[in-house]
């Protein structure tokens, strides 16, 4: 049997061969389907519709109302539809697929009504916003083709009119806090790429780039005063992250931001290199944030809880070769 990597443009070691053949036999389409895209340069090879009735996919979508919610609030870890989108777009479903949009109507309708925008508080200058949220939302619009919706435009607009003078956001409403938040600035990062990308908008394009920097000038995981680590616990990589930062996604980020290659990620890319196991593969490290019943952070997405994972290790290596270009 031929190699799966037979794409002439790219050239990867043995290691990274075998770690490509072992996401190409996975079950799930839309990860198959990245990665001929992204690593192969191949044509996906999955049709839209095997790849929206994925075995993750389905568990993902099921259960859903005819208002395209899930009978919870649309925020609710991690049953609710914003959660559930997010997992969606990362395992690649299809832009327009109707199920996905009826989902992502609900959240741009929370998150621009005024019920909603009554909450948001500006203190000492600074709007003091949970923008992971509208980060989040932003990046799954624009992925689903939904760039040009005047809410996806409207969310666009409140990330870079709430921007700090550091790049990033913060939900802090403390009067003197004024270092914007590594968990509530990284989404915003990839919304904001992924809007201008789909819409050209310059606006969208500048803040994610002064957003990128923001990542950037504190090294990925150190604080940008002292050197030192910034929390420990940004050195794990459970999967998924929800708002949770760690410096693999944030290089995750970076890349998609076309924030690599860069000097200033080398030592994450180190770490993220270290990280690698003798099969190859990256593993899940440490706890996961869900669990697999009960009423408070259930995910429907059955989720590697050790081992290796499917899309650490996509992510991982969509990392390197980004920072390799």
């Amino acid at each position: 049997m031929a190699s799966a990597v037979s794409s002439p443009a790219v050239r990867y070691s043995a290691t990274d061969q075998q770690a490509i053949e072992w996401l190409l036999a996975c079950a799930e389409p839309g990860i198959r389907a990245q990665v001929r895209r992204n690593l192969l340069d191949e044509p996906e090879g999955e049709s839209a519709a095997a790849i929206a009735g994925g075995p993750w996919m389905t568990q993902l979508l099921a259960g859903q109302h005819q208002d395209g919610g899930f009978g919870v609030h649309p925020y609710q870890k991690w049953a609710g539809a914003h959660w559930r989108l997010v997992s969606l777009v990362e395992l690649g479903i299809p832009a327009g697929e109707p199920r996905a949009v009826d989902a992502v109507n609900t959240v741009l309708d929370w998150l621009t009504s005024a019920q909603h925008q009554a909450t948001i508080k500006t203190i000492e200058g600074r709007t003091r916003r949970c923008a992971s949220q509208e980060g989040n939302a932003l990046g799954v619009a624009s992925r689903l083709g939904l760039a040009g919706d005047p809410r996806t435009q409207q969310l666009a607009a409140f990330l870079v009119g709430w921007q700090w003078s550091d790049g990033g956001w913060n939900c802090d409403k403390t009067r003197t806090a004024t270092h914007s938040s590594f968990h509530e600035s990284l989404p915003p990062v990839w919304g904001l790429s992924e809007y201008a990308q789909a819409t050209g908008d310059a606006d969208a394009a500048r803040a994610a780039r002064r957003a990128s920097e923001f990542f950037l000038q504190h090294l990925l995981f150190r604080s940008h005063t002292t050197g030192e680590i910034a929390d420990r616990n940004w050195l794990r990589s459970p999967y998924p992250a929800y708002w949770h930062y760690n410096f693999t996604q944030g290089l995750t980020v970076m890349a998609r931001a076309g924030a690599l290659p860069d000097p200033r990620a080398d030592e994450a890319l180190s770490l993220l290199r270290d990280g690698r196991q003798p099969d190859g593969l990256w593993h899940v490290g440490g706890a996961p944030y869900w669990r697999r019943s009960g009423p408070m952070y259930w995910d429907p997405a059955p989720w590697e809880r050790s081992g290796p994972s499917l899309m650490l290790t996509l992510n991982a290596m969509r990392v390197l070769r980004a920072a390799a270009a």
